[in-house]
């Protein structure tokens, strides 16, 4: 089943992106809610061991792209983008989200779960002129919290290939906000 949105207090809630109709259930054939909830609950607990942002670790949130309460997350997340379709509505919603200082991380999709020209279509439909940069190991996020000196270290349990991380950077600048974090042909 699909659980409520906990009501907005303050504390640091997982937000996760569900493209198409609000559902009472979903499974695996709602690429959206892939691992729900089970991911998030796992990856807030793990958070909250670590770090002093003490997250709601049972309660999680899923969100409309042009969900008002979406304003009230600094960090969303989406799995399997490759299969992600938007209205113009939904669009520009979540563009002024994410140019208002939103973040996203897109996951878990590859060329054989919607492919990297699906998202890339979709995604342009929020951000027409978005430019996608390559990550090397040597970006700053792979060295914010934990160091990564390697994409080796990335398991790749049913994607065939290397890992690839891409970025959208506010005014296509590389020096200024990374607005989506995209890991793409993996599974984080």
């Amino acid at each position: 089943p699909v659980y409520p949105n906990p009501p907005y207090d303050g504390q640091f809630t997982f937000t996760r992106l569900r493209y198409g109709p609000p559902l009472g259930e979903v499974g695996q054939r709602v690429p959206w809610s892939h691992d729900y909830p089970l991911g998030e609950r796992h990856f807030m607990q793990i958070m909250k061991e670590v770090t002093y942002l003490h997250p709601k670790t049972d309660e999680t949130s899923i969100l409309g792209l042009d969900d008002v309460e979406l304003g009230r997350s600094p960090v969303a997340y989406m799995t399997e983008p490759g299969y992600w379709f938007i209205t113009d509505d939904e669009a520009e919603a979540f563009r002024a989200y994410l140019l208002k200082g939103g973040f996203v991380i897109f996951d878990d999709f590859a060329e054989n779960r919607g492919g990297w020209a699906a998202f890339e279509r979709t995604f342009r439909r929020v951000l027409p002129g978005a430019r996608f940069y390559d990550l090397d190991v040597s970006h700053p996020i792979f060295h914010s919290f934990f160091e990564i000196n390697s994409f080796d270290i990335v398991p790749q349990m049913y994607d065939e290939g290397r890992p690839v991380f891409r970025g959208v950077f506010e005014d296509n600048d590389p020096s200024k906000r990374l607005m989506a974090m995209i890991n793409f042909n993996t599974d984080i």
